[in-house]
Formats: C-alpha cells, structure tokens, sequence
C-alpha cells in the first residue's frame, strides 16, 4: 500500500509566500495566469517545491482561497466589534475594498469551470452573509424602523452585490451611473448611522427618495 503524499506544513513560512504570489497573479493577471511555474518566479522558488505544498492546482486554489476568507472574516469581526453602531457602514466598506473584490471576482470566474473552488467559495460566502447579516439585522432591531424602508436582508443584498457589479463592470470597461450609485448610498449610510464625531442626519428612505436629497 502506498504511503500519503507529503505536503508542506501549513504554518510554514514558504507556504504563505506562495499563497502570496497567487494573489498577487490573480490580481495583476487573473486566475489562467496561476501555473505551478508562474508561483515559482513569483516565490523564487522551483515549480517542484510549489507542488510539494499543493500537489494539484486545485490544492492551490483552495489553500489562497481559504486563506483570504479567514482573514477577511477576521478583518470584518474587528470592524464590526469596533464600530457596532455602524454595522451598514462596515459592510459597505468591506465588500467596496478593491484587493477583496478582485480576488473574489477571479476566485468567481474560476469556481465557474472547477467544481471543487465553486463548492468552497459557496461555503465560504455563506459564512460570511451570516455574520453581515446578523449584524444589519441587530441593528434593525434596536432602530425599529418602520418607516416602510428596505427589510435587512434586502439592504444587504444591495450593500454587497452592488460593489460586484460595479466592480464586473469595470472590468470590461463600463463605468455608467457608478459614481452617482456610490454617492447615493453614502448619503444614505450618512443617514441611517453618524459618522464619528458627527451629527446623524434625517433618516432617508432608499425606496421612497431613490437615494436622492430631500
């Protein structure tokens, strides 16, 4: 019977280092670029020590993925413990960070034609939706809004979705009506949650002003 492959530690140093450079391929070229070869120049290392770590590109795949998941969540739960009034202004912000949303959309692109990074990337969304999402629904709760505006999942959905659109749009060179969809919600966060050490405004309705000033 033949033994286990070995792989490489995963608190080893060298492994982050090529984690690193398959972000930085995917960003910079997106996800056809990462080869075993390609993350060798990047480390400058052999392709054969990339293989030892991550025998299979799918290996690859999953370790940069869930890599950047756990640091995200990590990034999020502070934002959120640190500003618990602001949960839609954390939410917001977190899904409009560029090095995110790039990532996640060439992880996107990639789940499309593997199976197996479409079923880690569905996981890991999920988990990170809850924790949004339970979040925006507190804050629902203790402002008891009832002003007919938009239900916590909804306001989600927008607050996450939109910066994917906006940021797919962008890369095929389409940029209408970005900044003016970018303004609006900003005014209504302004609305909904004070910035630090400013005066909260009156609270707006996306559904009844579209976003627009009183």
């Amino acid at each position: 019977m033949a033994s286990p492959r070995r792989v490489g530690a995963e608190t080893s140093k060298t492994r982050h280092v090529l984690l690193d450079g398959v972000e930085q391929l995917m960003r910079d070229e997106g996800y056809a670029a990462v080869t075993y070869r390609a993350v060798a120049a990047k480390a400058g290392v052999t392709p054969g020590l990339v293989q030892y770590y991550f025998p299979t590109l799918d290996d690859l795949f999953v370790a940069a993925i869930r890599r950047r998941a756990g640091r995200n969540l990590d990034r999020l739960a502070d934002a959120l413990r640190t500003q618990p009034d602001r949960p839609l202004r954390v939410v917001w912000e977190f899904s409009r960070d560029e090095v995110t949303a790039a990532l996640m959309t060439e992880f996107t692109a990639l789940g499309n034609h593997r199976k197996t990074i479409r079923s880690e990337i569905a996981a890991i969304a999920k988990r990170i939706r809850k924790v949004q999402l339970d979040a925006v629904k507190k804050r629902w709760r203790e402002s008891r809004a009832d002003d007919g505006d938009l239900p916590p999942d909804v306001l989600l959905f927008l607050l996450t979705g939109i910066p994917k659109l906006i940021k797919l749009e962008e890369g095929i060179g389409v940029s209408t009506a970005h900044a003016e969809v970018v303004e609006a919600f900003e005014r209504y966060l302004d609305s909904a949650e004070p910035r630090p050490g400013g005066r909260k405004r009156k609270r707006k309705s996306l559904l009844t002003t579209g976003g627009r000033r009183a």
